[in-house]
C-alpha cells in the first residue's frame, strides 16, 4: 500500500463521506452478521419520545449507546443494535394537542373526535420520527433504525397485555383508590417517578396560607388550624392534632383561639408581623381535644357527612415546625389525610371535577387554580379565617404541560412494589453493576425502598389500551376478565381489529355466563411499555421466545440520571416482576448536559449551538470526545461550551499532524505497507521506538482495563497524554531518521514504528471517535 501526501481533508467532509461510506456498504450489518450469535453482548436501547428532536442531551445517550457496544464488538462480540421509538403517552398527547390547538381534554370527543385525534397522534409520530436519522447518523452511530421497536406498534402493544394479565394472575396488579399527583390540563393521574425524574417539574410559586377557625361544638373557642391549600377547605371533614403536645387557648382581639402553646407568639402576629395582644386562659393536652366535634365550615348536605365527620383526631405527622400545631384534613386531596380517613372512616368528600372545577358549594363552576387566591379572601371577610399569609415554596407541575399538580384520591390500578421490594433490592445488590457505582446502593436503592405501589393507569387516550373488561351481573356483583392476547379477546368477541387502541378497542364487548362485559376506559402508564422492552420488542411470547430468552437479561443500559427514578426503574420493577430477576446487568449513568451558562439548554436562552453546526464547526469527533471524558460520565452535570469542543478538536488534531509527516516521508522515500501490522517490539533497537511502542502497548490495556468496568472516564484520560507524548516526544525527536539515508535500517524502523502506533491509535480510540 503506498501513501500519499496532502490527503488529509476537513471533518465536515470526510465525517460525512464515512458515514456514507458505511451506509452505502453496509458496515455496521456486516459488524453484527460476521460475528456468531452464540457470542452475543446484548444492548437494551431505551426509546426516546419521538415526538423530541435530537439535541445535545440526547446526542450524549446516543454516543455513549454508541462508544460501548463498539468496544466490545472490536472483542469480538456481536452487538446487535435496534432503535427504539417511545410513541405512546402525554408527551405524544400535548404535541398533538398543540397542533390541534386543543387546550381541554373535554375537546376530544366534542369538538375533535376520538378517533380523529388518535389518527393525527399517529400520524405525527410517524412525521416526527425521520428527524432523528441524520443527526444519529452525523454523531457516528451505528444503530438500526430501519427496523427500530414501537411502543405504538399492534405487536408490541399485545406483550404489553401478556406482560399486564401475567402480573395480574400473580396477584401483583390491583384495583384501588389513593391520593396521587394529578394534572388537571390532562385529566389524569401521574406517578411521582416520573413528576420527579427532573428537577424543573418543581416550580417556586407564591400561594395564599390561611388560619383557619373551626368552631368548638357547644363552645365559643375556636381550633385554629393552618393551611396551603384553601382550596380544599369547602372539602374538609376532619382536623388533626397530636396528642402528645401541649395546646394553649388564648383570647386575642375578642376570640377565644386554640393553638400549640409553643407557636403562639409565632402566629399571634398582623399583617405587618407585628406581636398581637392576646392572653392565655389555659393551656391543655392534645389528647383532651381528641374526639371532640366542631361545627362544619360550609353547610352539609342533609343528614350530614356521617357520623365521623367534623371531628377532632391524632395524627403523628402533625409537627411543631409551622403551622398552629392543628391540621385541617381533607381525605380527598391528601395523602396522609386520606390514609387516616380509611384508618377510622372518616368521610372522603370529592367535590372538584377531573379538570379541576368544583361540582357544588360556594364556588360551583370555578376552576380550582383561578379561584384559589379568592377563596382565602372571601373567607377572610366572612371571618371563617382568621389570617392570610403569603408563602413562597416550591410545588410541582406538569412535567408535561406546565400545570400545578394536585393531590387527588382517584380510583386507579397499581403494581404491587411493596410486595416485591425486596427481591427488587435483592436482584440490584447481587446482579447489577453501575457507573458511577455510588447510584446503585445511592439513588437507585433508595428509591425502591422509599417507592410507594406504583399508579399504572392513566384517564387518557393515546396509548396502549387496559386489557380489562367488567361486567355486572344480575346481583349487582361486578366481575372482572383481564384479556392477554388478541386471540384470546377474539375467542371470547369473535372481533379481530387491525388497531387495539381506542376508540376501536372499546367497542368490543362480550358475554360470559350472561353478564355483558365492557373494556374500562383506561390506559396504561407510557413507563410500563417502556419499561416492558426487553420481551416487547421480541412480540414474546408469541414469538422469539429463543431469541428473547438469549438475549435476557441485557449486558447493557445507558441514560441520564433522571432515568434512575424512570425508565431504569420501571425496567427493573416490570422485570423483576415477570421473570424474578433483573433486566440488566451492566449500566452507565451520565450527568445532566447544561448550556454555556450552567442553565437548562434552551433556544430562549439562546445558551446553545446546535449540535449539527458544531460538528460541522469542529467534528462530530471532538463533540464526542470531549463529553464522553467529561464529568458527565461520572454522573456530574458539565456546561457545554463551543471552545472546549474546540479545544479537543485542537489536540484531535495531532492525530493528523502526525499523518501528515507520516505520508510526506512515506511518498518520497516510497515506503509501502506490506500488510503486516503485528507487534514490532522484537525486531526495535532504536530507544525511541522501543518506548513509543511500549507506550501504545500501555494506553491499550489502560483502556481495556476500564472499559471492562464501564469507566469511560479513566479509559479516554490517557488518550490525549499519549497522543501528546507520540506527537511531541517520538515523532519531534525522530525527524531526522526520516530524513537521513545513511541508516536505511534505522529509517525502516521508524516507518514501521511510526505506522504501527498510528494503526493501533486508530483502532483504541475507534469506540470513543
Amino acid at each position: 500500500m503506498k501513501f500519499q501526501k496532502g490527503t488529509r481533508r476537513r471533518a465536515k467532509e470526510y465525517e460525512k463521506d464515512l458515514v456514507q461510506y458505511w451506509k452505502d456498504n453496509k458496515i455496521f450489518e456486516k459488524s453484527v452478521e460476521s460475528r456468531p450469535a452464540d457470542n452475543a453482548y446484548v444492548f437494551y436501547d431505551g426509546p426516546p419520545f419521538i415526538t423530541g428532536v435530537p439535541h445535545h442531551g440526547t446526542l450524549l445517550s446516543s454516543i455513549v449507546k454508541d462508544a460501548v457496544p463498539r468496544y466490545w464488538t472490536m472483542k469480538g462480540k456481536r452487538v446487535e443494535r435496534v432503535w427504539g421509538w417511545d410513541c405512546h403517552g402525554l408527551p405524544a398527547e400535548v404535541f398533538t394537542e398543540k397542533k390541534l390547538g386543543i387546550t381541554d381534554k373535554r375537546d376530544i370527543g366534542t369538538k375533535i373526535s376520538l378517533e380523529e385525534y388518535i389518527k393525527t397522534c399517529r400520524d405525527n409520530m410517524v412525521q416526527t420520527g425521520n428527524l432523528w436519522n441524520d443527526t444519529i447518523a452525523r454523531i457516528g452511530r451505528w444503530v438500526d433504525m430501519d427496523k427500530a421497536y414501537s411502543t405504538m406498534d399492534k405487536e408490541y402493544m399485545e406483550s404489553i397485555w401478556w406482560a399486564f394479565k401475567t402480573l395480574y394472575e400473580k396477584g401483583k396488579i390491583y384495583e384501588g383508590e389513593k391520593v396521587l399527583m394529578y394534572c388537571t390540563r390532562d385529566a389524569t393521574p401521574l406517578s411521582k417517578a416520573e413528576v420527579t425524574m427532573d428537577a424543573g417539574a418543581y416550580q417556586d410559586v407564591t400561594d395564599p396560607s390561611v388560619f383557619v377557625k373551626f368552631k368548638l361544638a357547644g363552645s365559643d373557642s375556636f381550633l385554629l388550624a393552618w393551611t396551603t391549600t384553601p382550596w380544599t377547605l369547602p372539602s374538609n371533614t376532619a382536623v388533626a392534632v397530636n396528642r402528645e403536645f401541649t395546646y394553649a387557648e388564648v383570647e386575642v382581639g375578642g376570640q377565644k383561639l386554640i393553638l400549640a402553646e409553643d407557636l403562639v407568639a409565632k402566629v399571634l402576629t398582623d399583617e405587618k408581623h407585628q406581636p398581637l395582644e392576646y392572653t392565655v386562659l389555659r393551656t391543655l393536652r392534645g389528647e383532651e381535644l381528641v374526639g371532640q366535634s366542631y361545627e362544619p365550615l360550609f353547610d352539609s348536605p342533609a343528614g350530614g357527612r356521617g357520623e365521623n365527620a367534623h371531628k377532632v383526631w391524632h395524627a403523628d405527622y402533625v409537627s411543631l415546625e409551622s403551622g398552629t400545631g392543628l391540621v385541617h384534613l381533607s381525605p380527598a386531596y391528601g395523602e396522609e389525610d386520606f390514609a387516616l380517613a380509611k384508618e377510622h372512616n372518616v368521610p372522603v368528600v370529592s367535590n372538584i371535577d377531573e379538570n379541576g372545577f368544583y361540582t357544588s358549594g360556594d364556588w360551583k363552576g370555578e376552576q380550582v387554580w383561578d379561584i384559589n387566591k379568592t377563596i382565602a379572601k372571601q373567607l377572610l371577610e366572612r371571618g371563617v379565617v382568621f389570617k392570610i399569609e403569603y408563602i413562597r415554596h416550591s410545588y410541582p407541575h406538569c412535567h408535561r404541560c406546565g400545570t400545578k399538580l394536585m393531590y387527588r384520591a382517584h380510583p386507579s390500578w397499581f403494581m404491587d412494589i411493596d410486595g416485591q421490594r425486596e427481591q427488587m433490592l435483592e436482584q440490584n445488590s447481587e446482579g447489577i453493576n453501575w457507573f458511577p457505582e455510588h447510584v446503585k446502593h445511592g439513588r437507585f436503592e433508595k428509591n425502591m425502598a422509599a417507592a410507594p405501589d406504583w399508579n399504572i393507569s392513566r384517564d387518557r387516550f393515546w396509548a396502549t389500551a387496559m386489557p380489562v373488561w367488567k361486567g355486572t351481573d344480575a346481583e349487582g356483583n361486578t366481575h372482572v376478565k383481564v384479556i392477554g392476547s388478541y386471540a384470546e379477546l377474539k375467542e371470547l368477541s369473535g372481533v379481530e381489529l387491525e388497531d387495539y387502541h381506542r376508540p376501536w378497542i372499546d367497542d368490543v364487548t362480550f358475554t360470559i355466563d350472561g353478564v355483558e362485559y365492557r373494556r374500562i376506559e383506561k390506559v396504561l402508564d407510557g413507563w410500563f411499555e417502556s419499561g416492558s422492552m426487553p420481551f416487547a420488542q421480541f412480540h414474546y411470547p408469541f414469538e422469539n421466545v429463543e431469541k428473547f430468552e438469549a438475549n435476557f437479561p441485557g449486558d447493557f443500559i445507558a441514560e441520564y440520571i433522571g432515568q434512575v427514578r424512570a425508565w431504569f426503574y420501571y425496567l427493573h420493577a416490570i422485570n423483576v416482576g415477570l421473570f424474578g430477576k433483573n433486566a440488566f446487568k451492566n449500566v452507565i449513568v451520565t450527568g445532566t448536559l447544561a448550556g454555556n451558562d450552567g442553565r437548562k439548554m434552551s433556544k430562549s436562552y439562546g445558551n446553545y449551538t446546535d449540535p449539527n453546526e458544531l460538528m460541522d464547526l469542529y467534528s462530530a469527533d471532538s463533540l464526542r470526545f470531549l463529553l464522553l471524558q467529561s464529568p458527565l460520565l461520572n454522573g456530574e452535570d458539565f456546561s457545554l461550551i463551543d471552545k472546549d469542543v474546540g479545544d479537543v478538536a485542537r489536540k484531535l488534531s495531532m492525530i493528523w499532524n502526525m499523518y501528515d509527516f507520516f505520508t510526506l516521508y512515506a511518498e518520497v522515500d516510497g515506503w509501502e505497507f506490506n500488510g503486516d501490522i503485528s507487534d514490532p517490539s522484537s525486531e526495535l533497537t532504536n530507544p525511541l521506538d522501543v518506548w513509543v511502542v511500549s507506550r501504545v502497548h500501555q494506553l491499550t490495556a489502560t483502556v481495556d482495563e476500564h472499559m471492562q468496568r464501564y469507566d469511560i472516564p479513566n479509559a479516554t484520560k490517557p488518550m490525549l497524554e499519549f497522543i501528546e507524548d507520540a506527537s511531541n516526544w517520538f515523532v519531534r525527536r525522530s525527524r531526522k531518521r526520516f530524513w537521513k539515508s545513511d541508516n536505511d535500517g534505522d529509517k525502516r524502523d521508524a516507518y514501521r514504528t511510526l505506522h504501527y502506533v498510528l494503526v493501533q491509535l486508530s483502532q483504541v480510540m475507534a469506540p470513543f471517535t
